[in-house]
């Protein structure tokens, strides 16, 4: 088990982290999920290391991780940490690499091993290419297999998906997580991405300045969040005092709305002026806004801007 114990980070006078705690249990995978500086990287290098904590303390399987202040190389033996910037050897190919750390004294389970993780992250067309020949995103899918390839009991992923196409990152999500359960290795993803929550975490953690501002499962998360912030990072919400949408109730209860709990209604709602439409494939995102409130639903057909247009919940 992981545990994390109020932990603070400061770095140049100013604190980067704030009492986070939480804890992992084998085998399963917790999502950090933030804006941009939210401090998800940093909570990352703290966990395998890199950093020495301003106070509180983690502690792997009873055993402290501890910082450079203690140790010289930093992280567990059984953690792997994949960074944004990869770490891969740009003049060796890409088996190369994912074998880098894997034992030589049967060389053809050695071989099976880096055949696997290329198959896996759909690199095998690119075993022998030189990693400096590759574009960001395959790079990334190497550095992902290297990663798995020493069956780390705790892996620590940093946006491992930011610089995949969509396409593809979606298979590699569903493979490299079933993966990881197949195999029980712990993991945390630090992402800004909510594909990486909803469908694969069994928690998931919010952050916003370095602090935890929500915790839970993805899916009590999702429907129940904290606060605006929260929730946006799911998708767009509507932030509207319900008696706007039914005037007999309390007029101080706020309602967070995704764009598929409001829809369009004949009357007897909240008026919204319309702003604009947006294809979505299967339907449209329709913005607009009610006096100073902005509004997001969903909607069949697009509407014309400048459109006045009743809207309830759904």
């Amino acid at each position: 088990m992981l545990h994390v114990e109020q932990i603070s980070f400061s770095y140049g006078g100013q604190a980067t982290i704030s009492d986070i705690s939480f804890s992992l249990q084998p085998g399963k995978h917790l999502a950090v999920i933030g804006e941009s500086g939210s401090g998800k990287s940093t909570l990352l290098k703290l966990l395998y290391g890199i950093h020495d904590l301003t106070s509180g303390s983690i502690a792997y399987r009873g055993a402290a991780v501890l910082g450079p202040k203690f140790k010289l190389i930093p992280g567990p033996e059984v953690f792997q940490y994949l960074a944004q910037d990869f770490g891969l050897m740009p003049y060796i190919s890409a088996s190369e690499n994912i074998g880098k750390f894997l034992s030589n004294v049967d060389k053809k389970k050695k071989a099976d091993r880096i055949h696997e993780l290329l198959d896996i992250v759909e690199m095998s067309d690119f075993a022998d290419t030189h990693v400096k020949l590759l574009s960001g995103g395959q790079q990334q899918r190497i550095a992902l297999a290297k990663a798995l390839a020493p069956l780390p009991e705790l892996l620590l992923l940093d946006e491992p998906f930011s610089q995949i196409d969509a396409f593809r990152g979606n298979s590699l999500r569903r493979k490299i997580y079933g993966f990881l359960k197949d195999q029980g290795i712990s993991c945390i993803t630090a992402t800004h991405d909510s594909n990486d929550v909803l469908s694969f975490a069994d928690e998931v953690l919010v952050m916003q300045h370095g602090q935890k501002v929500d915790f839970g499962k993805p899916r009590e998360v999702y429907r129940n969040p904290a606060n605006r912030y929260v929730a946006s990072l799911f998708d767009e919400v509507s932030e509207i005092p319900r008696h706007l949408l039914a005037p007999a109730v309390d007029r101080d209860e706020t309602l967070l709305l995704y764009p598929h709990l409001l829809k369009a209604v004949n009357h007897e709602g909240l008026k919204v002026i319309v702003d604009a439409s947006y294809y979505r494939g299967t339907h449209y995102l329709i913005s607009g806004h009610a006096g100073n409130l902005p509004v997001f639903f969903n909607h069949p057909v697009p509407f014309e801007k400048g459109m006045g247009v009743f809207v309830g919940l759904k």
